[in-house]
C-alpha cells in the first residue's frame, strides 16, 4: 500500500509533523477546543501522549467528544513555535496534516466528524474505501490473500488461487 495521498476534497494540506527539517524526534501537541459553554480553552497535551500522537497522528481526531476540537497545534522538537496542523471553522475543516491524512480512517470520520467536509462519499471511493478500517486520503488495495473463501457455505479457494496467480 503506498502512502501517497489524494485529496479531491477542498481541505488544504500543510506538512509540519514529519517534515525533514525537524528533528526525528516527538515535539508538544496542544490542543484548541470548544467547551460546553461556548468559549475555547488551549490544552497541552501530557509528555507521555506526545510521544502516541506523534507516532499514529492520526488519532488527534479521535481525543475529544464530536465537535469539541476546533485546532491542533504541534511544536517539532528543537523549535520554539507552534504550528497549527489542523484547523476548522464551524463545520468546515480548513487544513490538516499529511500525517493526519496518511493515518486517518473511515471510521473516525463517520464517528465523530460526519458533519463535516471529512465525510465525503467521493474522497471514500477515490481512494477505494469499503469498510470502516480504511484510509480516508490513502488508496486502500484489497489483496486476495485476505478474502474469505468460503461465501455462504461455498468453496472459493481454487476460483481465488487462480486469480492470485494472474
Amino acid at each position: 500500500m503506498t502512502n501517497s495521498i489524494t485529496n479531491i476534497t477542498d481541505i488544504r494540506t500543510v506538512d509540519i509533523i514529519n517534515n525533514d527539517h525537524y528533528e526525528n524526534t516527538p515535539g508538544k501537541f496542544r490542543f484548541i477546543t470548544k467547551c460546553k459553554a461556548g468559549y475555547f480553552t488551549c490544552n497541552d497535551a501530557r509528555d507521555f501522549d506526545d510521544k502516541r500522537l506523534y507516532e499514529n497522528p492520526a488519532s488527534v481526531l479521535g481525543s475529544y467528544k464530536k465537535g469539541a476540537l476546533q485546532a491542533v497545534e504541534y511544536k517539532p522538537a528543537g523549535s520554539d513555535n507552534f504550528f497549527t496542523v489542523f484547523a476548522k471553522k464551524g463545520n468546515k475543516v480548513l487544513f490538516m496534516d499529511e500525517a493526519i491524512m496518511r493515518g486517518l480512517e473511515v471510521g473516525t470520520v463517520n464517528q465523530l466528524w460526519y458533519n463535516t467536509n471529512l465525510y465525503n462519499q467521493a474522497q471514500y471511493k477515490a481512494v477505494n474505501s469499503k469498510t470502516w478500517a480504511s484510509k480516508v486520503f490513502v488508496m486502500n488495495e484489497v489483496k486476495i490473500e485476505d478474502l474469505d473463501p468460503v461465501i455462504a457455505g461455498v468453496d472459493f479457494s481454487d476460483s481465488l488461487t487462480q486469480l492470485a496467480a494472474l
